[in-house]
């Protein structure tokens, strides 16, 4: 297993675009191997109701990607923003939402019911980029989601689980399956009771995009 840290996966992220591989065209195959994976995972999604938590940041984006290719496998999906859509920060993150809201298959809103229950939950809240203690909204989503009873499908890292260190922040999400990208991340193997079974898909960045960063 080629295990590295979030730096060197941001360098080498950052590597592939400037070699021409946009980061949009990351996010695109994230988002739709996760859920080539969940499918594969739970035998189909057709008819199953599933919760997109989606923060402002690429995590997030990944998540919106999910929304859109669930649908087209027959879920009914709801995306729930957890904060102000005009404050997504990049702009992969913004075009992927700008696209569900001209989708009707896909309620996008920026409140969370409490008292759903849909059958999956996608964490898509935070990812690896978690510094210090995790605040509102993010916190409440947190808690709801492992009080939730459903399925729990985490992108990339669950939310509130240090990726380098496998140390938790003050609340932290609780998966059945992890799907992380690129590489496997070096604080997520012991962590086994937080991200349930992991899986690494890669994302078609090209391999001389690690050149110089990974031994």
């Amino acid at each position: 297993m080629d295990i590295i840290s979030v730096d060197q996966m941001y360098r080498i992220e950052n590597a592939g675009h400037a070699m021409g591989f946009q980061k949009g065209f990351m996010m695109e195959n994230a988002g739709a191997a996760a859920v080539r994976r969940l499918i594969e995972r739970i035998c189909g999604v057709s008819s199953k109701s599933v919760l997109v938590l989606a923060g402002l940041g690429n995590n997030g984006g990944d998540g919106l990607v999910m929304a859109r290719h669930l649908a087209g496998y027959g879920a009914g999906v709801t995306v729930a923003i957890l904060g102000d859509p005009a404050s997504i920060k990049t702009d992969e993150s913004r075009m992927n939402h700008q696209l569900l809201t001209k989708m009707p298959s896909v309620s996008v809103t920026t409140t969370l019911d409490a008292s759903a229950a849909p059958d999956i939950i996608v964490d898509a809240i935070l990812g690896t980029g978690i510094a210090g203690e995790i605040r509102e909204p993010y916190s409440s989503a947190i808690k709801y989601v492992n009080r939730s009873g459903s399925f729990v499908l985490a992108v990339d890292v669950p939310s509130g689980l240090d990726p380098d260190t496998g140390e938790t922040a003050n609340v932290c999400v609780k998966a059945d399956m992890t799907v992380t990208f690129h590489r496997m991340k070096r604080g997520i193997p012991g962590r086994p009771d937080l991200t349930g079974t992991t899986y690494t898909e890669r994302i078609g960045i090209p391999p001389e995009a690690e050149e110089g960063i990974l031994s």
